[in-house]
């Protein structure tokens, strides 16, 4: 009978035993183990053919987290969300940078266009979110639609990123801090002449900026949402200054000549403001949170993403009329062009707007990684014991500690540059894959589409990334040709052509969807397979080491988990099954 008393009784969140983190059979004991590995082959043919289904996602594995996470956001509070994690430093070190090296005032034209490929990524992102509004955001939405292999590439991408990004974000944060008291933006860390270059600034304050943003995420999603939309309206405050000064100060003529560099140049500075945009996918994580999410989540993300849009824009023309492009200083352009027309003091405004920007995003960031992560657990991906939600807080806090305390490790040794190229490669690479999951969503149906349309889609699909490769790497290795691209360029038409003419579509959304289906995620593809392209070689070195790190990692450890997970569940569904034939 005490037995029975004691395991009624709930489990206290913090738990520390072997089988919260690891419950599965593989994991029992060594023998258990090695058998596990010995059937590795076999498991992952089983685990990559598996795909997971929209109800699996939204009503099975919530259960994982023991609590449920609270729905208490509205479309307001997902505007503001997005506005708090895209607005930060970009638009204030990126603009004059671009200008000055290659767009001139064309920068604005290289905003906008930067801006579209922005929010063609974010109409993928809002077609998933709206039909399986769950914490995983594009981890489960891969899953579903590419399969378990392909999501746990996509979730290790995630999590390097939300730990690297989040890793140089509180770096500049202490960059910034020192501009602002006017010191050097190095000035506040502590030299260590014992460690290799690049890992030997140590940066105390980076950590504290860390950890105090996301103990604010972690004691409660509502508290965190309005403290970003009140700060967000500090910053939507500073930028209508930045933009009426701009504008009153300004001389037209400093636009001419518009296009110095050419189009070339345009392309060129597009390609880099889009690390202006990122930030966005961090929301669609807070669909679970979400009130209303047919109607809060396309509002939130469109609307907001459309509004920033205009504001780079109009910032960057501001900038353009207050200096000439030649004279722009790459590294701190706002504040030295408002000094160049008599308002010296402007340049501190600049240097909070940005600080605050920073913060927010550290905070947004925050809420976003902690529920990718515990979306991640619940799929035995990483352990479960990361998916537990607490009971008082409604909130993952495992699962943001473990973000946080990595990139605490990282901020503090780490230089700003080391691994910011792998975080955007890794961006850009779930981005693609989410535009192919789409595609594959509205036309391949599972146990309805026959093998044959398989088959046909396979190879449109082929087309169309096989085409916007070659045009990437003929661009980059002959900017200036143009013959390779009439070669290229046809395959990613008729790889459209053929999808659209040959192959029905089975799938419809409900409330909302991309339109222009298969063109804008066709073009989604292109734009981000360009992007990647315009990366250096050692991201890709880097970008490489890290995946087969995570590949020995899902060999060893996640293919087990995973499989075990799936295949107790099909056990507990035959079970139930008998016990409802069995005649009492």
């Amino acid at each position: 009978m005490e037995e029975t008393v004691k395991e009624s009784e709930p489990k206290s969140y913090w738990r520390w035993s072997r089988t919260d983190f690891f419950p599965e059979e593989s994991f029992r004991n060594w023998s258990t183990y090695a058998t596990a590995i010995s059937e590795s082959g076999v498991r992952f043919k089983d685990r990559f053919l598996n795909r997971s289904t929209d109800s699996y996602e939204l009503e099975v594995l919530s259960k994982q987290s023991g609590n449920s996470l609270k729905r208490c956001l509205t479309w307001w509070d997902l505007m503001w969300l997005s506005f708090g994690s895209v607005v930060g430093t970009g638009i204030f070190v990126l603009t004059g940078q671009e200008a000055h090296n290659h767009a001139g005032p064309a920068i604005v034209v290289s905003y906008a266009i930067s801006g579209l490929s922005a929010l063609l990524s974010v109409f993928c992102y809002t077609e998933f979110a709206v039909e399986i509004p769950v914490a995983g955001g594009s981890f489960s939405y891969l899953r579903i639609e590419l399969g378990d292999f392909v999501a746990f590439i996509a979730a290790g991408n995630i999590l390097l990123e939300a730990v690297v990004g989040a890793a140089g974000l509180a770096r500049s944060w202490t960059s910034y801090f020192a501009t602002l008291i006017n010191r050097s933006p190095d000035s506040l860390r502590i030299p260590i002449s014992h460690f290799a270059e690049g890992y030997n600034l140590l940066d105390p304050i980076a950590v504290v900026v860390l950890l105090i943003t996301n103990t604010i995420a972690m004691l409660g999603t509502r508290g965190a949402s309005k403290l970003n939309w009140i700060a967000s309206l500090v910053s939507a405050a500073l930028i209508i200054f930045v933009l009426i000064a701009g504008f009153v100060k300004g001389n037209p003529a400093n636009l001419t000549p518009f296009v110095p560099y050419g189009a070339g140049g345009v392309f060129q500075a597009a390609g880099v403001l889009f690390w202006a945009y990122t930030g966005f996918d961090m929301v669609s994580t807070m669909a679970e949170e979400t009130k209303n999410p047919a109607k809060d989540i396309p509002i939130g993300l469109i609307g907001s993403m459309s509004m920033i849009t205009l504001i780079y824009c109009l910032m960057a023309l501001s900038l353009s009329m207050l200096q000439k492009y030649t004279e722009m200083d790459v590294n701190a352009a706002f504040s030295v062009a408002f000094e160049s027309v008599g308002m010296k003091w402007a340049k501190y405004l600049v240097a909070a707007g940005a600080l605050k920007g920073m913060t927010t995003g550290l905070l947004v960031g925050g809420l976003g990684q902690a529920r990718y992560t515990t979306q991640i657990a619940r799929s035995h991906m990483i352990p479960p014991w990361f998916a537990l939600v607490h009971p008082k807080t409604k909130t993952p806090i495992n699962a943001a500690l473990l973000v946080t305390i990595c990139s605490a490790c990282v901020a503090l040794f780490s230089s700003l540059d080391v691994l910011s190229s792998v975080s955007s490669l890794s961006t850009l690479f779930i981005f693609m894959l989410m535009a192919i999951a789409l595609l594959v969503r509205r036309y391949y149906g599972r146990n309805v589409s026959s093998k044959r349309d398989l088959c046909k889609l396979g190879l449109f699909l082929f087309m169309i990334i096989g085409s916007s490769i070659g045009t990437t790497v003929y661009y980059n290795r002959s900017a200036h040709g143009w013959i390779g691209h009439l070669i290229t360029m046809p395959f990613w038409v008729l790889g459209n052509l053929g999808i659209m003419i040959f192959l029905p579509q089975q799938r419809f959304p409900k409330i909302w969807g991309v339109p222009l289906v298969p063109w804008l995620p066709s073009l989604s593809i292109g734009i981000n397979l360009f992007l990647i392209g315009s990366l250096g070689s050692e991201a890709f070195v880097r970008f490489g080491i890290c995946t087969l790190v995570m590949l020995a990692y899902y060999m060893f450890c996640g293919l087990h988990a995973t499989y075990d997970l799936a295949h107790q569940k099909q056990d507990d569904s035959r079970n139930v099954q008998v016990n409802k034939n069995t005649p009492s």
